[in-house]
Order: C-alpha cells, then sequence, then structure tokens
C-alpha cells in the first residue's frame, strides 16, 4: 500500500473527504462563526477573505480533509494531512476547526484516531502543530495521549508566521493505547 493523502477515510462517527474547491461555500457556512477561531493562531479567519486564503492553502497542500458528522451529514470542520517524510517516518496533522456545534461531542478525538489508524501505517510519528494561544486544542491533543516536543514560528499560507507548539504521537504508544482500549474512540 501506498502513503496517499487524499483518500477518503471513515468510521462509525465521521467521514473525511479531499476537500475540492465546491467545499468552499458549505465549509465557510460553519467557519464565518468568529468564536470557531477564537484561540487559532489567525484569529480573523472568520472573515471570508482570510478564509479564502486559509481555504486556497489547503487545496494546494493537497491533504486536507472536509470533515462530515455521518449522523446529519453536515461539514463539521477541516483538518489536514502534510509535511510526509518518507525517510523520517513522520508526518504532520494540524490546520484543524470545528464548527462550535461539534466543540465537546466527541467528533475531535474520532478524526484524530480515524487518521492516526491511517497514517501509522506509514510512520513512526505523527506531529502536530497546535497554536501556542490555543489551549482548547493543546488539551484535546493531550488526552490523545501526545506530548510536547518543542516550539516553532509556523509560516502559514498567506499569513504571518505565528508561535505554534509541537506535540507528537508516537506508533508504539498509539497502538498500545488502541490494544488497552479496542472499542472506544480514543
Amino acid at each position: 500500500m501506498t502513503f496517499n493523502s487524499q483518500l477518503v477515510l471513515e468510521n462509525e462517527k465521521v467521514i473525511l473527504y479531499p476537500l475540492q474547491e465546491v467545499d468552499f461555500e458549505a465549509l465557510y457556512a460553519m467557519a464565518s462563526d468568529p468564536k470557531v477561531w477564537e484561540q487559532h493562531p489567525n484569529k480573523d479567519r472568520w472573515k471570508k477573505d482570510v478564509f479564502r486564503t486559509y481555504f486556497e492553502g489547503a487545496l494546494q497542500g493537497k491533504g486536507a480533509f472536509k470533515i462530515i458528522d455521518k449522523s446529519t451529514g453536515s461539514v463539521a470542520g477541516s483538518t489536514r494531512i502534510y509535511d510526509y517524510q518518507e525517510e523520517d517516518k513522520s508526518v504532520l496533522i494540524g490546520y484543524t476547526f470545528f464548527g462550535t456545534a461539534y466543540w465537546g461531542k466527541g467528533v475531535n478525538p474520532s478524526v484524530k484516531a480515524l487518521m492516526l489508524d491511517y497514517l501509522f501505517g506509514f510512520v513512526s510519528r505523527v506531529f502536530f502543530h497546535i497554536g501556542a494561544v490555543n489551549v482548547r486544542s493543546q488539551i484535546a491533543i493531550g488526552r490523545l495521549g501526545a506530548r510536547k516536543v518543542g516550539e516553532q514560528e509556523v509560516a502559514y499560507f498567506g499569513e504571518l508566521p505565528k508561535l505554534n507548539y509541537i506535540y507528537v504521537i508516537e506508533q508504539e504508544e498509539w497502538l498500545a493505547n488502541r490494544k488497552q482500549q479496542p472499542d472506544q474512540q480514543v
């Protein structure tokens, strides 16, 4: 099997579809809420022109997904796989956001588990870029077993660089955790 960052991933809660240009309006309808971006590195992404730049970067990166809530068929958010390093056996997940209706509903852990289960078929480490002020996401990723390993200025597509914390989950830790709780969405 060959690594592919543009495939459809699905579990009992969500479906991740590769992001396409036709997804802009549906995704923006949810992303236009300023509350979504309160703790993200660029708090102005709720503005249509700023979100358009963010969206264009997602399309050009060829690893972005729209997240669909299977119970409603609605767009729940977006996430990305990027910077796959075959020789280093690592990859990054980031740029994730959800509409406020999906906060605290188990969607984020379900999405991350789905992505991690797939990615650990190809890599031994998955890194996450999380904005330094995004406490909500830092707590969420810690619950999945990630640990902070550094800090880095990240240059976002069409935006100024922002301080991010770097978290990592190792394949062995993830698989051990999944064996302990095989029936649960971590």
